[in-house]
């Protein structure tokens, strides 16, 4: 069995994710930069994580927004639990034993080149509706989307919505998360990527949960799955548009991944009993 999650606000939440005071029991620092814990992971689910990861018949999967080096920043993944494969860049990388997988990401680089628009011509249009005021900070994110670092309540979102749209018909995403206004080519996406490292471990079936529009895709091509009751996916079910078919968890917030790995949990144990998974 696969299980791939996303990672913010997720399995680990930053300070303004927590929905808690960060000297609340039962946390424990996922991401420490400089002396600073700038993430947390929830002990209970941390401990549910180790038990999963502990089983050889299980593979756990990172799959994250975040840039490579981003991603090799949380201590968590680098020193407590190290899994085989990550998924970083959206999907647009793969780290097999934390070394990038070159022939993926040349076989992504050329779906971007042949089926979106250039990068340049995308950041033109996002600059010609978002103004500098409103931007905190841009990154150009591993050579393949942008991430925009805004002031959300001067958003227009009527407008952000009309660029998304726009940007849609350009072969590019847009997804807008807290603070943080991503814009991704549509070849850059977390299912490919989950795929081609699903056929090649040759390993079913497969569990995943996520709490952004980036993540949808992810969480669609899984045979089971889990959202948080917080963030893009939420919102959107809370908006009565679209009715999706798994479920959500009761807490919002960082003990939210409690619920979570409580599910995989569940699920693992129902599978193994119907003989689909061996313990």
């Amino acid at each position: 069995m696969i299980y791939a999650s996303d990672l913010d606000r997720t399995l680990i939440y930053s300070l303004g994710a927590l929905g808690v005071s960060e000297d609340s029991p039962g946390l424990i620092p996922a991401e420490v930069i400089d002396g600073r814990t700038v993430s947390y992971i929830s002990e209970q689910a941390l401990s549910l994580l180790k038990a999963l990861t502990a089983s050889n018949s299980i593979i756990f999967m990172p799959v994250t927004t975040r840039t490579i080096q981003q991603y090799q920043r949380i201590n968590l993944f680098q020193e407590t639990v190290i899994p085989d494969y990550a998924i970083t860049s959206n999907g647009g990388n793969i780290l097999v034993n934390g070394v990038v997988d070159t022939s993926w990401r040349a076989a992504v680089g050329k779906l971007v080149e042949s089926g979106s628009a250039a990068a340049e011509e995308v950041r033109a249009r996002v600059r010609s509706v978002v103004r500098e005021e409103w931007i905190i900070s841009e990154r150009y994110c591993d050579e393949l989307f942008y991430t925009y670092v805004v002031h959300r309540d001067l958003l227009p979102l009527d407008e952000i919505n009309q660029l998304a749209e726009r940007l849609d018909s350009l072969g590019w995403k847009v997804s807008l998360q807290g603070r943080k206004l991503y814009v991704v080519p549509a070849a850059v996406n977390k299912s490919d990527a989950i795929i081609h490292v699903r056929r090649t471990v040759q390993s079913e079936p497969l569990v995943a949960s996520g709490d952004s529009l980036l993540d949808k895709s992810l969480l669609e091509s899984a045979d089971y799955a889990i959202a948080p009751c917080h963030g893009e996916i939420f919102a959107e079910q809370q908006s009565g548009l679209v009715q999706l078919k798994y479920p959500f968890t009761a807490q919002a917030g960082v003990f939210a991944a409690d619920e979570i790995m409580q599910y995989v949990h569940m699920t693992y144990n129902n599978l193994a009993l119907l003989g689909v998974v061996h313990k």
